[in-house]
């Protein structure tokens, strides 16, 4: 039940950051220490899929029961209900307190960098080069001007959410940032606001089919590249601060604050959320680090 508990509050902070433009739920999930896990899980399902579908029953329910459903289930039921709570409140905070909530999550995501940094085993010249590169591609990716489709065709919602999901487990790679960029943002948290049943249930298969493919790729990649594909992951965190930048106009220009912004609030906000990801991040490396095989 410890593991229960602990796997639906992971899954409410990555629910509640999924929702967030610039935020990443595979950021929460390294924050917390279950990034690795995660993925390795998610992996074992879908092969576990792919072999029933091919007919080789018994190899799939091998896989199968290999699957930590005790970890999984309650991550994704508090995704949902994150997800599904989260999305009203989330959007009243961000049209009225805009600036003081990109402080509040420019904090958290800033101070979530040190973590997956210091579970590499060893940090050199090449991880340091490829976490600039990933800064590099995050930075000039979050830049990307807003769109939104107005009536979205159900065949666009599908491949809108099997790009948005491999966003969503890569930390500093906002899905709803993806959502945004592809015009789908407004569409899906009005869908989900709604309960647009045929809306979501191709959402949650275009989602399913991406987040397949894409946790075999990265799957391999920790197994196989684990310090490149972590410091890759760090850079793209740190890139991602950009659309956390509380003084951005409609264009996504970062700008400097002016007599009129409310600096002292935005700061101490920021400064609390920096603080709490300090502790998070004291309290998850005293914990050993499991490598997914």
């Amino acid at each position: 039940m410890r593991i229960a508990f602990r796997s639906f509050l992971a899954g409410l902070l990555m629910g509640m950051a999924d929702v967030i433009p610039g935020v990443s739920g595979g950021t929460m999930a390294l924050v917390v220490g279950i990034y690795e896990q995660l993925v390795a899980a998610v992996h074992q399902v879908f092969q576990a899929v792919l072999l029933g579908i091919r007919g080789r029953l018994s190899d799939a329910w091998q896989h199968f029961r290999r699957v930590p459903w005790l970890f999984l289930l309650p991550l994704g039921l508090g995704i949902a209900t994150a997800i599904f709570s989260a999305a009203r409140l989330i959007l009243h905070l961000l049209d009225t307190y805009p600036t003081q909530m990109r402080g509040l999550f420019f904090g958290l995501i800033a101070g979530s960098l040190l973590l997956p940094w210091l579970r590499l085993r060893q940090r050199t010249f090449r991880e340091g080069l490829l976490a600039l590169g990933g800064a590099i591609v995050a930075f000039l990716l979050v830049g990307i001007p807003p769109r939104t489709v107005l009536d979205p065709a159900l065949w666009q919602v599908f491949g809108a959410a099997a790009v948005a999901i491999c966003a969503m487990i890569l930390p500093g790679v906002s899905g709803a940032f993806l959502l945004l960029v592809l015009g789908f943002y407004e569409p899906t948290l009005r869908a989900l606001a709604e309960h647009q049943v045929p809306y979501l249930l191709v959402f949650a298969l275009g989602a399913a089919a991406g987040l397949g493919l894409f946790s075999r790729l990265l799957h391999y990649l920790i197994r196989h590249h684990h310090d490149a594909t972590m410091a890759v992951l760090v850079g793209l965190m740190a890139g991602s601060l950009r659309a956390l930048w509380p003084w951005i106009d409609e264009t996504r220009r970062l700008k400097l604050p002016d007599a009129s912004d409310p600096v002292i609030s935005v700061l101490l906000l920021a400064a609390g959320g920096l603080l709490f990801v300090g502790a998070l991040t004291w309290w998850e490396h005293r914990r050993p680090r499991s490598v997914p095989r």
